[in-house]
């Protein structure tokens, strides 16, 4: 929990700071909390289109919650802005954990 902690902390001076928000994305997905980690994936891509990173975690996580279309739809999206960034390993990523859940 302190790990936590200190990202909560970093986030009250930060709030916007899409890296702590996607730490703390993490934290709650250890802790199972799913739901809390949902809304915090989705409020980063929904303000910064471009963080790759939590496309995956948080098709992954749908995945998990058996929302496969919705998880479906999270990949294309993130290989989409992958592309567009230039990200040839989130792209490779994202790519692979799409491929292996519509084959």
């Amino acid at each position: 929990m302190e790990r936590m902690d200190k990202i909560k902390t970093m986030l009250a001076e930060n709030p916007a700071d899409s890296f702590l928000q996607h730490a703390l994305a993490l934290e709650y997905i250890k802790l199972g909390n799913d739901e809390e980690a949902r809304r915090l994936f989705e409020e980063i891509l929904n303000r910064e289109p471009g963080y790759t990173g939590s496309y995956y975690h948080l098709a992954k996580l749908l995945e998990r919650n058996d929302k496969t279309d919705e998880a479906v739809k999270v990949y294309e999206k993130g290989m989409e802005e992958a592309k567009k960034a230039g990200d040839n390993h989130a792209l490779g990523e994202l790519r692979s954990a799409y491929e292996e859940i519509i084959f």
